[in-house]
């Protein structure tokens, strides 16, 4: 062989590799675009399913409250755990009535409200509303209030075991 043959074939040699450099680095940053789009389609249907939820959530409490206060009503003396109940879900009534504005609102935007207010009203509002449930309950009888409690943590563990195995990344075994 020449020098010129062996040159020529170390240039196609060169310029191959080149090649395969750039195609290389074309398909990792087009790969790098594809999971940058797919995160952020993930992200917007998780947002807008919690969103669905989350409206669910305060309009379900919202006509449990309301169904659990009627009997109160029209009563004259309410003992201590009534009481307990009302004031519970005369907090939580119109805190929830506020929270289903503002769901309304995001799910029409399509993202959360970032504001610690509307978080502190969450907070308070599920709370009250568990805890004018137990009162309730608690009412009628107190078997039936620590045993809505203790289903309600069971619940809480439930949803959160379904939710992680449906929301895991599909790489993550699941157990």
């Amino acid at each position: 062989m020449t020098d010129d043959s062996e040159q020529e074939r170390a240039r196609f040699a060169d310029e191959a590799l080149a090649m395969g450099r750039e195609a290389e680095e074309r398909a990792g940053a087009e790969a790098e675009q594809i999971v940058a789009e797919s995160d952020r389609i993930v992200a917007e249907v998780s947002t807008e399913e919690g969103l669905r939820q989350l409206g669910v959530i305060y309009g379900g409490l919202i006509g449990v409250a309301v169904v659990m206060v009627q009997p109160f009503l029209a009563a004259t003396n309410l003992d201590a755990s009534a009481t307990v109940c009302i004031i519970a879900f005369a907090v939580a009534i119109p805190l929830l009535a506020a929270l289903v504005l503002v769901n309304r609102q995001e799910v029409f935007r399509g993202r959360q409200a970032a504001s610690a207010m509307v978080a502190v009203a969450q907070s308070i509002a599920e709370l009250a509303a568990f805890v004018g449930v137990v009162a309730g309950f608690w009412h009628i009888m107190w078997v039936a209030g620590v045993t809505v409690l203790v289903a309600a943590v069971v619940a809480v563990g439930v949803h959160s075991a379904g939710f992680w195995r449906v929301e895991a990344p599909r790489g993550v075994a699941r157990g």
